[in-house]
């Protein structure tokens, strides 16, 4: 039985047969709602091989990817688990932005800017850039399920389908795993092999501590109000969220460029800086949904606004979060984030503009362009 044959069967193989043309349209939209002029190195892609530009590459080098992983003989798998495991993939993996994923490719463009980059180097900053969603793909699923979440991605999160259940947790793992098959398949023979094990094993880890870290605090803070403060909240969303989705897709795209990561120290300190300021970003769009925003309200809160904060968090009801948005739009959180966001931007200017590196420089504005003042 052929790959193809395999991914058509089940109910819900129909919806590999589309998934190509799904990610291209949400690539499509992406660009329209930030129309920026292609990179030099993206018009050139455009001439000389034909295609639309760097995006839709990326887009196609997915389904080469999630193949070669179906179909891996590392284990003796039944065409019964190769379906679920196609399944599995092409539920969790593509469905996003694919922000994080695209900008190993932006890095690597603009590192590469004035050089000429082949089809291969092209491809292999493509794996990279899918290994990154793989990792937030598998961080997703196995937090939804931590957190008894319900959606994901505007569909049912993976574990809540009757058939998945708490397998997913094993999904999650394997997702995992298949970074570590696509990095050694693709980069076992270049000299900084071991340097992209060496990032991967340290983000991970970080990324993983970092969930600790939110899961202990939300557990405690529920309990006690108090231990919720802006420090253990920036402390979380530096590891659990900053490395992985600002640090890391630049850090690969520097390997791959031939440069060393600690000539670009200033570079991580100052993504690390946007990932939280991000992380504070998705927080207020999220209408102050998620728990770490009450030490930001604890601390402009009157006695009888913390009793309210009091009776009403942590409770699903409806009323009981009515009470609480109630709350926190009292305490003009609106205003105090418009002003948080006005210094944090203007730091951030300062600091991309004392960077010597061109390049760094600009990847840290395409960064910056991407989150400031976004609605969604």
């Amino acid at each position: 039985m052929s790959m193809q044959e395999m991914l058509r069967i089940g109910d819900d193989d129909g919806r590999s047969d589309a998934l190509e043309r799904e990610l291209k349209e949400k690539l499509r939209l992406r660009g329209d709602a930030s129309p920026a002029k292609c990179t030099r190195q993206e018009q050139r892609w455009r001439s000389d091989h034909g295609i639309v530009d760097a995006r839709e590459r990326f887009v196609q080098a997915y389904g080469r990817l999630r193949d070669d992983l179906v179909g891996d003989d590392s284990c003796e798998l039944t065409d019964e688990a190769r379906r679920w495991l196609a399944q599995m993939i092409d539920y969790n993996v593509p469905g996003g932005k694919l922000n994080r994923g695209l900008s190993v490719i932006d890095s690597y463009l603009l590192l590469k800017q004035g050089s000429e980059v082949t089809e291969d180097d092209f491809f292999l900053a493509c794996v990279l850039g899918w290994c990154v969603e793989w990792f937030q793909a598998c961080a997703l699923l196995l937090d939804d399920i931590m957190d008894d979440s319900h959606t994901r991605r505007d569909q049912i999160c993976w574990y809540r389908r009757p058939e998945v259940g708490l397998r997913g947790i094993n999904d999650g793992i394997i997702l995992k795993c298949h970074i570590l098959i696509m990095i050694k398949k693709y980069f076992r023979e270049k000299p900084y092999f071991l340097d992209l094990l060496e990032i991967w094993s340290e983000i991970a880890l970080q990324t993983s501590l970092g969930q600790m870290l939110d899961l202990i605090g939300t557990h405690t803070g529920a309990d006690d109000l108090a231990k919720y403060s802006i420090e253990g909240y920036r402390r979380i969303v530096k590891y659990k969220t900053a490395y992985y989705s600002f640090y890391l897709p630049v850090a690969n795209a520097l390997l791959l460029s031939g440069a060393k990561l600690e000539d670009f120290s200033g570079l991580k300190d100052i993504l690390i800086e946007m990932g939280i300021y991000f992380q504070i970003q998705d927080d207020y769009l999220d209408c102050f949904a998620d728990p770490n925003t009450i030490g930001k309200a604890l601390g402009h809160a009157d006695n009888n606004q913390i009793e309210v904060l009091h009776r009403n968090y942590g409770k699903k009801d409806s009323s009981s979060v009515s009470e609480v948005k109630r709350t926190y739009a009292a305490l003009d959180l609106k205003d105090i984030f418009s002003e948080f966001e006005r210094r944090c931007y203007n730091h951030l200017v300062t600091s991309i503009e004392a960077q010597k590196d061109h390049a760094a420089r600009e990847i840290l504005k395409s960064f910056l362009k991407k989150i400031h003042q976004r609605k969604k």
